[in-house]
């Protein structure tokens, strides 16, 4: 209210002030602009000038108030494609996990552009592609997750292995993860990924480089880790073996060091592991060196008994029979009940032409585990010492054993 009566109170000062101005002639306004001339009482003059200043005033203002409210629209617009844009990639999500590919790719890609996280967007819609089959379109969807987000070449990268690994691209997922892996060496995924890769590509050597970094970044459960290193040593091993087979037919008396050096090779546990034993032993025999393959049983059966190992013991020759079998007989005195092993002697017999004590040892095994081997053998035996009837009786219980036959009445003969 005091304010008011102030505006009016000025008001009529100024009013007053102007009635009084307006008595007095204060002379004329000239104004030369060129060849125009203007001329003007100074009173009039004076209101001009002030109505001038008062528009330009209100110009101004008018002009700020029009920027704003355009900004304001701006922000609203924004604000409303945003708010479409996460409407849209939560249905482009929905869309993929229910398995409508087309549908999927459509929403995720329109939105990606005002998403607040395009990657996601456009790393969603070349899976998307993928499903549908369509790798070209997976391709340039990954370039454009590449260029919406600076330092998401891991991300994309590791999307793009998966992908490819999944379509059976198995050279492009290799490129990927090795150009991945000189970006991030230790990144266990990528190692992870290199690791599948090799497996299927069965890059037995690669994989056999690869093994110590995963032991150490424990990329796999410890189980499944050794698992994975004797598959990829039981592998090179044979591929040494083949590769001595062929060096053997082109000079019969070729070395055997192509498979020996890798032995060398082997890791300590390895090198201990029954099974990765029995491998190169059964290598060793198969390319004609049994001297070297009892040689190495001999050492292992030593000091850490093996079923497997005494039963390929027996089946190999060594430098002295004789001797051998005097080995084979001083391990029976603390393994009185093996079958395995009275198997093994007689076998040993067999190689020494102990003929009796070789029957005795296969029957004995025979007693206390009914083996197709221990039959075989026996009956065998049996043939060449004119035991005919024997040999077939024992020959038609190994056939039936095998097979599963039941028992059933028989005529007599």
């Amino acid at each position: 209210m005091i304010r008011l009566l102030l505006i009016v109170l000025l008001a009529l000062l100024i009013g007053t002030g102007l009635s009084l101005g307006l008595q007095y002639d204060l002379g004329y306004i000239r104004i030369s602009l060129g060849h125009y001339l203007i001329e003007t009482n100074f009173w009039i003059g004076l209101g001009l000038l002030i109505a001038l200043v008062v528009l330009s005033v209100l110009l101004i203002n008018l002009i700020r108030r029009l920027r704003a409210s355009t900004g304001l629209v701006a922000g609203w617009i924004a604000r409303s494609n945003e708010r479409r844009a996460r409407r849209r990639t939560t249905q482009g999500l929905l869309a993929l996990a229910e398995g409508n590919w087309p549908r999927a790719r459509k929403l995720l890609t329109s939105s990606a552009s005002h998403a607040d996280t395009p990657l996601i967007n456009y790393l969603a819609a070349a899976q998307a592609a993928f499903e549908s089959g369509d790798h070209d379109a997976v391709d340039e969807l990954l370039r454009k997750a590449f260029d919406s987000t600076p330092g998401s070449d891991l991300a994309v990268g590791i999307t793009q292995a998966q992908l490819q690994l999944a379509g059976n691209r198995l050279e492009q997922a290799l490129a990927t993860l090795v150009r991945l892996r000189k970006q991030s060496p230790h990144h266990p995924f990528v190692l992870k990924l290199l690791k599948n890769t090799y497996l299927r590509l069965e890059d037995w050597r690669e994989l056999s480089k690869l093994l110590p970094e995963l032991r150490k970044r424990n990329v796999l459960p410890e189980a499944e880790l050794n698992t994975l290193e004797r598959q990829v040593w039981h592998n090179l091993l044979e591929w040494a073996a083949e590769d001595c087979r062929r060096r053997q037919q082109q000079d019969p008396d070729a070395s055997l060091e192509p498979l020996t050096r890798l032995w060398d090779e082997l890791p300590g546990f390895l090198r201990r592991d029954e099974y990765t034993i029995r491998d190169y032993a059964r290598l060793l025999a198969s390319l004609g060196d049994e001297v070297q393959t009892e040689t190495l049983l001999r050492k292992v059966l030593r000091n850490h008994w093996s079923d497997e190992l005494i039963n390929l013991y027996g089946r190999v020759q060594g430098q002295k029979p004789d001797e051998q079998l005097l080995l084979a007989e001083q391990w029976l005195k603390d393994r009185p009940n093996n079958p395995e092993l009275l198997l093994a002697l007689g076998r040993l017999s067999l190689r020494n032409e102990l003929w009796g004590k070789a029957k005795e040892y296969f029957e004995t095994s025979l007693r206390l585990k009914r083996s197709r081997e221990a039959l075989a053998e026996l009956s065998r035996l049996n043939a060449h010492m004119g035991e005919e009837e024997t040999s077939i009786k024992l020959m038609m219980q190994g056939l039936a054993r095998d097979n599963g036959l039941p028992e059933l009445p028989m005529p007599r003969a």
